[in-house]
């Protein structure tokens, strides 16, 4: 018998005798993305910012700097604090005008 042969043969045995994958526990889906944030993050290095929600975490913000690095920001930051705000009252301005 061809060696290749006896090799997918085996392959397929194992596969098909192998229990099913189950999806990941809810502990692990669930998992806060940021355990610790940086609190002094000047807003010239950050090239995109990511607001994260999941149930039982904090708010959490993801800053993707220009070196490609993505680090957790403080979302307590004054700046921060006055970004949110600023595109809090342009989001109510822009749904008054429609």
């Amino acid at each position: 018998m061809d060696m290749k042969l006896l090799a997918v043969a085996a392959v397929l045995t194992v596969v098909m005798n192998a229990p099913p994958l189950q999806a990941k526990p809810i502990s692990l889906v669930e998992r806060c993305y940021c355990r610790s944030t940086v609190n002094n993050l000047p807003k010239g290095y950050i090239r995109e910012l990511r607001f994260i929600h999941t149930p039982n975490c904090p708010f959490q913000v993801i800053a993707r700097l220009k070196t490609n690095k993505e680090v957790c920001v403080n979302p307590e930051i004054r700046w921060l604090q006055q970004y949110l705000k600023n595109a809090i009252n342009k989001m109510k301005k822009s749904r008054k005008a429609k």
